[in-house]
Parts: structure tokens; C-alpha cells; sequence
């Protein structure tokens, strides 16, 4: 069983969707920026979708994509994204085999999720694969998160340490990479 599925994924449910709440919208504001008119944005690692509902809420003109290996994280998110009707949708799946077609999105998002990541390097050439042209990846973590490790080959990469801190667990670094510069 996947370490976010049974109880687990209500208590987190529970624990991103109330008191990390304002994380995940200041989260949002960013990514929002970094989204033109009427793109498409993947959310890698969604949770119980925090971030793309704050997305949806923020920009009405997106259209959401979200997905998560654990399948209690899915039903989670998939309750919360609802409201967004077809614009916003969940699946399973993970970062290393992406379950979209080839230049779906215009934006790549992944918000506290990549220091669970089995596999990172694996999952570049996925990241890379579902993006359309001129399209970028933004990574929020944890500064200790294996950033180096999801940067293709020949990227542009800009990394920031976002001005405001979560009490008791430092940080969070914002790694913003454009893969076709």
C-alpha cells in the first residue's frame, strides 16, 4: 500500500486542505503568474489537489490536469476538483510514466511532492515529454529535495528560495526550468 492511501490520505487531505491551505494558495498565486491565457497546467504529485483547486479558483481560463500514484490521494483530490467541472481532472498515475499524450501542457507544476519522487531521474524525460513547445516545469520543495536530480540536459534553470517560511520545516525552494532554452 502506498504511504498516502487509507487513513493516511484523509489525514493529509485533511492537514493540506485546512492548515496548509495558505501555503498552497501563495503556491498557486506563483504558479498562476507563470501560466499565459487559457494554458494548460499538469499538477505531478497533486495530493489531495490543494494546488489545482486553488488554480482553478484563481484562473478561471485554465484547464487542470492532475495526478498522483496513491489512489486515495486521486479519490481525494478528485472530490475537491469536482466543483471545477471538466476543466479540472485527476488520474493515477506517476512522474516517471505520465499518463498523457505527447505536448499536452504549457506548464508543469509539483508542489511538496518531489522528495517523495521513487525515482527522479526517471521522471525528466516524462516532465519533458508532456510539454508543448516553449512549454516549463516549476518544482516546489523542500531545499534538501533532489532538485539536481530532474533537470534535463541543457536547461535553463532558476532556482529562488520563496520569501516566507512553513512553522517547524524551514523553506521552500521554487526551481523554475525551461527545458527548450
Amino acid at each position: 500500500m502506498n504511504q498516502f492511501d487509507g487513513w493516511r490520505a484523509r489525514w493529509y487531505s485533511v492537514l493540506a486542505g485546512r492548515m496548509l491551505r495558505f501555503v498552497y494558495r501563495r503556491l498557486a498565486r506563483d504558479a498562476a503568474a507563470l501560466a499565459g491565457p487559457g494554458a494548460a497546467v499538469l499538477d505531478v504529485g497533486t495530493g489531495p489537489g490543494v494546488l489545482p483547486d486553488e488554480l482553478a479558483r484563481l484562473r478561471p481560463d485554465l484547464t487542470l490536469a492532475a495526478v498522483d500514484p496513491a489512489r486515495g490521494m486521486v479519490a481525494a483530490a478528485g472530490r475537491r476538483l469536482a466543483r471545477h467541472g471538466g476543466r479540472a481532472r485527476v488520474v493515477e498515475g506517476s512522474a516517471a510514466a505520465l499518463p498523457f499524450p505527447d505536448g499536452s501542457f504549457d506548464l508543469v507544476v509539483s508542489s511538496l511532492s518531489l522528495h517523495h519522487w521513487d525515482d527522479p531521474a526517471a521522471a525528466v524525460p516524462e516532465l519533458v515529454r508532456v510539454l508543448r513547445p516553449d512549454g516549463r516545469i516549476c518544482l516546489y520543495d523542500f531545499p534538501a529535495a533532489p532538485f539536481d536530480a530532474v533537470l534535463p540536459a541543457g536547461a535553463a534553470v532558476t532556482r529562488t528560495e520563496l520569501p516566507w517560511g512553513i512553522p517547524h520545516l524551514g523553506r521552500l525552494t521554487r526551481a523554475l526550468i525551461e527545458p527548450s532554452s
